[in-house]
């Protein structure tokens, strides 16, 4: 089966075709990467929350993190365009025995005034949105729906990182599922178009993404625009700096509190 996708912001979108999201399931949310969230919840220092924060798991797809963070005792809510992967997470959380608020909606447009302590958007799940004002409109969304004092925490592969890699096309496999990924540099090093084979059998099937790629810099100008403070990057899980050996670009930005307290 073949997925047709544009880089649009709307209903079109790659990212809205759940075409995609079924043809690739296996690779994109294995047991392998499942494992990694919770060992990712339970490890990371940047995953210390306070005892049972509001957490907002934005873009959370089918639980991965949602289930661990719920299981840590936090109040967590699931926001995702995809009905289909929010009843996957749903179908998680039961088997896990743990609670989970869902929301079916756009990031462009999802934001609840202070309604939580800390939102985290894992795994590259930014930068998905055609316009670069509205990926930073997400980031004010994301101010908007933090509480005083509250946390932001944003994981994606940085601008640096990819730089430094010499590879643009990888090869796994997985459960008899054969994956080649290619990767395309476009518009000066804004974009990055990643294209998907995934082969079993007979059946072969194709996918595209296409997202902006950002900088630790530009990131942090976003995040200060969008009115975010105490802006600092991390290139690991472990809290490790964001230099030369960074695996990940982590974004921990916090909104301020006001002379009110508020």
């Amino acid at each position: 089966m073949s997925a047709e996708h544009d880089t649009g912001s709307g209903a079109s979108a790659w990212f809205a075709d759940q075409t995609f999201w079924d043809d690739f399931y296996p690779h994109l949310f294995s047991a392998e990467r499942a494992a990694e969230a919770e060992r990712i919840v339970e490890r990371s220092p940047l995953f210390r929350f306070p005892s049972g924060a509001r957490v907002l798991d934005l873009c959370c797809g089918p639980g991965l993190f949602t289930v661990p963070l719920a299981r840590a005792g936090h109040a967590v809510t699931g926001v995702d365009l995809s009905a289909p992967l929010l009843d996957r997470a749903r179908t998680r959380c039961r088997e896990a025995g743990v609670k989970a608020r869902f929301v079916e909606a756009d990031m462009l447009g999802f934001a609840e005034p202070e309604a939580f302590d800390a939102v985290v958007n894992m795994f590259t799940s930014f930068g998905y949105l055609h316009r670069h004002e509205d990926n930073v409109q997400v980031l004010r969304n994301a101010h908007t729906s933090l509480a005083p004092g509250g946390t932001l925490l944003v994981d994606l592969v940085g601008k640096e990182i990819l730089a430094r890699r010499d590879e643009r096309v990888s090869l796994s496999e997985l459960d008899g599922k054969v994956l080649v990924q290619r990767d395309t540099i476009l518009d000066d090093w804004s974009r990055l178009r990643s294209d998907w084979y995934s082969i079993e059998g007979s059946r072969a099937a194709t996918g595209s993404m296409t997202l902006h790629l950002y900088s630790a810099a530009e990131l942090r100008d976003m995040l200060r625009s969008a009115g975010f403070t105490g802006v600092r990057f991390h290139g690991d899980y472990e809290g490790g700096p964001y230099d030369h050996r960074a695996e990940r670009l982590i974004a921990v930005a916090t909104k301020g509190v006001d002379a009110r307290g508020n």
